[in-house]
């Protein structure tokens, strides 16, 4: 936790080193100058697409016999991106303890369906990616943010530990070993919520448009200022996949979603500064939303289920 955190400041803190006296009052006059009315807009995106996450959760709850409110769902949904933040992917554990204590629903099933969300996410962001490589496969690859060899040998590794760690556990009578073999049966079922649910369209559906919403949030941004408004569907896609895949590096990108994002822009053209001022709106804007609705979710979610 402590480590991404670090990170994220020394790149901030390295960022502003190196900038001049005259690079700074560029990127200053850059936000001021900015229309945030498009700001808005791409927070507004960004609020549907998660209330389109809570909503499409519940598809997946109501198979396996839960019916939770949907006001939990929302809130829940928004702490766990405020989670996200202060420990990368621990939002999703949070999410699965949060239902279990104010709708009763046990963690392991929680969890698969949350599984089951990511694996329909993947499936999108993988299609996104392959647009990306499409429009601008020899900046991906010379980048270094994507090296298809070892994702190849990572992914062997993985699965190999995977099935070896699933077979010793189902072979082993030791008590520990039955606890996780519950629990993963737990998350099977989860999973499995996928395959029963009766809108599977609907499923579909709202797992189109929460990354349509994401890509949206991104595209609108570009009209905020001037030096980004005519860029190019190839700019678009690229910068929205590589500050994508910047969060992973620290929490939320922090100090690296900017800096990525820039160098997506620079390669089509746009000046430096204003690159780096897009890639700090974008970035912060949306920090500020997980902030503010997660803060807000967190306070409102114990408040609403006293009885609990």
């Amino acid at each position: 936790m402590i480590l991404p955190i670090a990170l994220g400041v020394f790149l901030i803190l390295s960022f502003l080193s190196k900038l001049s006296e005259s690079d700074k009052e560029t990127i200053v006059n850059s936000f001021k100058s900015a229309n945030y009315w498009w700001v808005l807009l791409s927070l507004f995106l960004g609020i549907l697409s998660h209330l389109s996450r809570a909503y499409r959760w519940e598809f997946m709850l109501n198979p396996i016999g839960y019916h939770p409110k949907m006001s939990n769902l929302v809130f829940m949904v928004l702490v766990s991106y405020l989670v996200n933040l202060i420990i990368p992917r621990a939002g999703e554990v949070a999410r699965a303890t949060a239902i279990k204590k104010y709708e009763n629903i046990p963690i392991d099933k929680a969890l698969g369906t949350i599984v089951a969300e990511r694996i329909a996410d993947v499936s999108i962001l993988l299609f996104i990616l392959g647009i990306a490589f499409l429009v601008q496969a020899e900046f991906l690859l010379k980048s270094g943010l994507f090296n298809p060899v070892q994702s190849i040998i990572t992914l062997s590794i993985l699965g190999v530990v995977g099935i070896g760690f699933i077979l010793l556990i189902r072979k082993s009578k030791h008590l520990i070993a039955q606890k996780i073999k519950t629990f993963l049966l737990g998350i099977l079922e989860g999973l499995q919520s996928i395959l029963k649910m009766k809108s599977k369209w609907a499923f579909i559906f709202h797992t189109i448009f929460i990354w349509l919403m994401y890509v949206l949030m991104f595209y609108v941004v570009t009209f905020a200022l001037p030096e980004t408004s005519n860029l190019p569907f190839g700019a678009i896609i690229t910068g929205f996949v590589v500050g994508g895949l910047s969060m992973a590096i620290t929490n939320g990108g922090l100090g690296v979603y900017p800096v990525f994002v820039a160098s997506a822009l620079i390669l089509y053209g746009v000046d430096e500064n204003p690159a780096k001022a897009f890639g700090w709106i974008m970035w912060t804007s949306q920090t500020l939303m997980i902030l503010v609705f997660g803060g807000l979710s967190f306070l409102l979610l114990p408040m609403l289920n006293k009885a609990k």
